[in-house]
């Protein structure tokens, strides 16, 4: 590729970026149904060439700006829980993940509205489904492979079981997240679900064996001949 070529792919690449950035910033405040495609432009300070040149429509660029962040997500979880090597120091993991985690209110409102088309149409239900499958595929590869010294809880089943509580935690506090809009209240209440997911202490197993009466007072006086009458 000659010095040509290579400026303007990373013109083009930036030119990418900069629409990506703008769509994300209207989304955010406008939801995206009420977005045109020359209020994104406008953002971003380039013209309709400039948005046609990089996407079709203002779905594709939705779509886009979507699997980004999403990614992003994926990428934080998997390298927050990669850091202990071929063992996993599951508390250690879960003050990570809420450390590095997107908890962004403009990107859980563009999620939403994701979300709710994907309730409503099937091909959009497809790609948030890819995305959620792969961030639970990279928790459960991780949590399968890790030989630390916390046993995941046997209520959870297996890793995959534990990486879809990992996501359904997450869902429930960027819910509240949108509401309050508290991030660090947010975090808090991630690191203490997650904590109390996978680092839980083991429930013993109930004592199956028939206790001594002598043992118990209680069990001795209820085994105990009676002398009523004598």
């Amino acid at each position: 590729m000659d010095d040509g070529a290579k400026r303007v792919t990373r013109r083009r690449v930036r030119t990418r970026a900069r629409l990506l950035d703008a769509a994300f910033a209207v989304f955010a405040a406008k939801g995206f149904g009420r977005v045109s495609i020359e209020e994104v432009c406008e953002a971003a300070g380039f013209s309709r060439g400039a948005f046609y040149s990089n996407f079709t429509t203002l779905d594709e660029l939705f779509f886009a700006l979507y699997q980004e962040r999403a990614d992003l997500i994926a990428r934080q979880v998997a390298d927050a829980l990669a850091q202990d090597g071929p063992g996993l120091d599951v508390p250690a993991a879960v003050d990570r993940v809420t450390e590095v985690l997107l908890l962004d209110v403009d990107w859980l409102l563009v999620k939403t509205d994701f979300l709710v088309r994907a309730a409503r149409e099937p091909a959009v239900a497809r790609s948030l489904l890819d995305h959620r499958a792969r961030l639970r595929r990279a928790v459960a590869d991780r949590l399968a492979r890790a030989q630390g010294p916390t046993p995941l809880p046997a209520a959870l089943g297996d890793a995959e079981g534990a990486a879809r509580a990992v996501v359904a935690a997450y869902d429930g506090v960027t819910t509240q997240l949108l509401l309050d809009k508290d991030v660090e209240a947010a975090r808090a209440w991630l690191k203490q679900l997650l904590t109390a997911l996978l680092a839980a202490p083991p429930v013993p197993p109930p004592d199956t064996q028939a206790q001594d009466p002598a043992q118990d007072p209680a069990q001795a006086t209820a085994h105990a001949p009676s002398t009523h009458g004598r």
